[in-house]
């Protein structure tokens, strides 16, 4: 899966395509899918709201402004490829289902932050990523008090899949959340302890490309943490991670096909 940020602020600027202005720059965005397909991506996310930590969330309306020039021509040049928009809002989701039919809901929420997504995403029939968080950005990381991290995740999960049966949600994603209301500590320990989450019974999306539970751990930069990045990669893909959500699409492809040989 490989990302697209139409923001200006995401931690990792070789994935924004945004100026400064505000002004999406939908062409390049355009280009640079196109390269992620070509490069091995099956799915390309959009996202036009950042949540890393931190982060002040934008409204519903601006959020809007910045994917409808995006999503308005996206089909014409990619009617066959798989999509996911990265929103934790339903009134988002009905407006991107009415411009480019089926698409995957990525919600950092699991639904928790709009009442109204679960039952949108099933009345749509749309698949959805759930990822697991605690608060908001701007303070999910004061909230990392777990027993133990993994197990508490996976109650969590356990939960989630009542609401989305009740909500008609019949395919859905688990993703870990990492680095949303977890230490670096917790992060590392997730990674270990992967394959637990296979007990729900539901593919493993696994976002950790140049996270700080990499740079931190290293004192480097986002944009030196391409190395150790893959190398996570694929300690996931052993670990039992089914999705890679990426920057890199070209080089997340070839740890998978190396993984693939071993």
């Amino acid at each position: 899966m490989g990302i697209i940020n139409l923001t200006a602020d995401s931690y990792f600027p070789g994935s924004r395509f945004m100026e400064a202005d505000g002004k999406v720059e939908t062409s390049r965005a355009m280009e640079k899918i196109g390269e992620m397909f070509s490069e091995g991506a099956a799915i390309v996310d959009i996202g036009a709201c950042s949540t890393r930590p931190g982060a002040a969330l934008v409204s519903e309306e601006e959020e809007w402004r910045r994917l409808s020039p995006l999503l308005g021509v996206l089909r014409k040049d990619f009617p066959d490829k798989t999509f996911s928009i990265d929103t934790f809002r339903a009134g988002i989701v009905e407006r991107c289902h009415g411009c480019i039919g089926d698409f995957i809901v990525n919600d950092i929420s699991a639904g928790e932050d709009d009442p109204a997504m679960l039952e949108t995403a099933g009345r749509l029939g749309l698949a959805y990523i759930a990822m697991h968080k605690r608060g908001l950005p701007s303070d999910m990381q004061e909230r990392c008090d777990y027993g133990d991290v993994t197990s508490e995740m996976l109650g969590y999960f356990r939960d989630f899949g009542i609401r989305a049966a009740n909500a008609g949600i019949r395919d859905w994603i688990l993703d870990p959340g990492f680095g949303f209301a977890k230490t670096v500590e917790q992060n590392w320990q997730l990674l270990r302890e992967l394959g637990r989450f296979h007990e729900a019974d539901r593919p493993v999306l696994v976002g950790i490309s140049r996270k700080s539970m990499i740079y931190r751990y290293h004192g480097i930069t986002p944009e030196e943490a391409l190395p150790q990045t893959q190398v996570l990669h694929l300690a996931a893909l052993q670990n039992g991670a089914d999705i890679l959500r990426v920057h890199d699409v070209a080089e997340a492809a070839r740890t998978v096909s190396s993984y693939r040989m071993l």
